[in-house]
C-alpha cells in the first residue's frame, strides 16, 4: 500500500527530530551537563522574552513578590538541585504562562489575577511549568525546529536560537505541547505542589476558574490559551485519579 505525503511527511519528521534529539544529548553528556546545557539555551531565549516584554513596561512587583514565594518552596523539593528556576511576571496581552529550557518560567499578571492570588492555585500554575522543564518537554520542543540547527544550540559562538525566536515570535512559546506532555505536567506539577506544602485541590480549583470563563465573551483571551490545552473536565478527572483527590 503506497503511503500518502502526510504520513511520509510525518514520518520524516519524526526522524528528524530522533536525529535532533539524539545529537543534543551526545552533546550534552550526563544528566547535570544536560541541564546546564538546556539553562545556556533557555537564558537565551529568556534574554529576548525580556527585551520585548520591556517595551510593554514593567510588571506588577507585588505580583513578583507573590511568584518568588510560591516557586521557593517548589524548587527546592525538586530532586535535582542542578535545575535554577527564575520566575517572571511578564506582561502580556493573553493570561499565559509558559517555560523555557533550563527553568525560566514566565506568567502573566491575567494569570496572577485570575486565581484571585491563591497561592495553592499558583503553585499549580508554577509547578506546571517546572514539570515541563523536568520532563525536557521544553527542550524537546526546541529540537523539533527544523530551522534550527544542532550547531546553534551547541556551540556559543553559533548561537542562532536567539535570532529566531525573535522570528517566529513570543505567540510561539504560548502553544501548548501534546496532549500527553500537558496531562504529564499536570501530575507533576500538581505532586510538586504538594509536597511542598500547597493543597493539591488547588489544581482543581485553579481549572475551574478557567472553565467558569469558558462561553463568555473572553475579555482577557482565556479563548486562545484555553484551545491549545486538553480539555478541563479531562485534565481534572486525571489530576483526581493520579493524586486520589476527592471531588
Amino acid at each position: 500500500m503506497v503511503k500518502g505525503a502526510p504520513y511520509l511527511f510525518g514520518r520524516l519528521a519524526g526522524k528528524q527530530f530522533s536525529k535532533a534529539k539524539w545529537m543534543w544529548q551526545s552533546f550534552a553528556g550526563n544528566e547535570d551537563e544536560a541541564i546546564q546545557a538546556e539553562h545556556a539555551v533557555g537564558r537565551d531565549m529568556a534574554t529576548v522574552v525580556k527585551e520585548q516584554a520591556r517595551e510593554r513596561g514593567k510588571g506588577d512587583p507585588e505580583f513578583q513578590v507573590l511568584l518568588d514565594d510560591i516557586a521557593k518552596p517548589l524548587a527546592e523539593r525538586v530532586k535535582n538541585r542542578n535545575y535554577r528556576f527564575e520566575v517572571t511576571v511578564l506582561l502580556s496581552d493573553n493570561p499565559t504562562a509558559f517555560a523555557l529550557p533550563g527553568g525560566f518560567i514566565f506568567i502573566a499578571p491575567a494569570l496572577v489575577e485570575l486565581a484571585e492570588k491563591n497561592a495553592d492555585e499558583l503553585a499549580f500554575v508554577i509547578g506546571h511549568e517546572m514539570a515541563h522543564v523536568i520532563r525536557r518537554h521544553a527542550i524537546d520542543r526546541i529540537l523539533s525546529q527544523k530551522a534550527l540547527s544542532m550547531a546553534s544550540l551547541a556551540t556559543p559562538t553559533g548561537r542562532a536560537i536567539a535570532p529566531w525566536l525573535r522570528s517566529v515570535g513570543m505567540q510561539w512559546l504560548e502553544k501548548a505541547y501534546s496532549r500527553e506532555q500537558e496531562y504529564e505536567a499536570d501530575i507533576l506539577g500538581s505532586r510538586l505542589a504538594q509536597v511542598a506544602g500547597f493543597d493539591p485541590h488547588g489544581a482543581l480549583r485553579m481549572l475551574e476558574r478557567f472553565r467558569s470563563l469558558e462561553g463568555s465573551s473572553d475579555p482577557i483571551g482565556l479563548g486562545a490559551y484555553l484551545s491549545t490545552h486538553p480539555p478541563i473536565n479531562d485534565r481534572q478527572q486525571h489530576i483526581r485519579e493520579q493524586l486520589r483527590l476527592d471531588r
